[in-house]
């Protein structure tokens, strides 16, 4: 996936290279979304046993954590440093994209909380359902946003944005994190 934004190669970042982060963070989503994948038919033929609760203890984790700080490094810090790059200039295509991706940001939220209720109930040791439709709501909605940004986004952004830029962008993520300024 990086390698689609001009100069990024590497399978993980860190926030001193905020757009590679940004993409290598996408890997590690489809990956979770992957194993949300897996899970549903590991609990039809075993049930909640060991694995099935650590596995949905990991997702929930990864998701209530990971994937939200994604969703604020692109809406509060990325977002508006390419609003405010394009100062001056007609921003209504970049400012329809962001709408865009902010709606899909919402909707991703609202299917991760309905599975979350299940999976907090697999990692307590219950046994229920958890459906593919469900599951693919979620995962086929993070490969669509993910092909979009990958796409557009990004790509959009390596133009625009000065070092200057990214290099807020990045305290920012450091920051959301916990993570010491380098």
């Amino acid at each position: 996936m990086t390698a689609n934004i001009p100069g990024f190669s590497a399978p993980s970042a860190g926030t001193e290279a905020p757009l590679e982060m940004l993409s290598a963070c996408h890997g590690r989503i489809q990956t979770q979304c992957a194993t949300l994948r897996r899970l549903v038919p590991h609990l039809l033929g075993r049930g909640a046993d060991e694995e099935g609760r650590t596995t949905a203890v990991r997702l929930v984790r990864y998701f209530d954590t990971s994937a939200l700080h994604h969703h604020a490094d692109e809406e509060d810090d990325l977002f508006p440093a390419l609003i405010e790059s394009m100062a001056g200039s007609d921003a209504i295509c970049l400012r329809e994209m962001i709408d865009g991706l902010k709606a899909d940001h919402r909707a991703l939220e609202a299917c991760w909380r309905h599975l979350r209720g299940i999976l907090e109930k697999v990692a307590a040791g219950e046994c229920v359902p958890l459906l593919t439709n469900d599951v693919e709501a979620l995962a086929g909605r993070y490969e669509r946003h993910i092909e979009r940004e990958e796409r557009e986004l990004l790509p959009m952004a390596a133009r625009l944005l000065s070092d200057e830029d990214l290099a807020g962008v990045g305290r920012a993520m450091r920051e959301r994190r916990g993570i010491r300024a380098i």
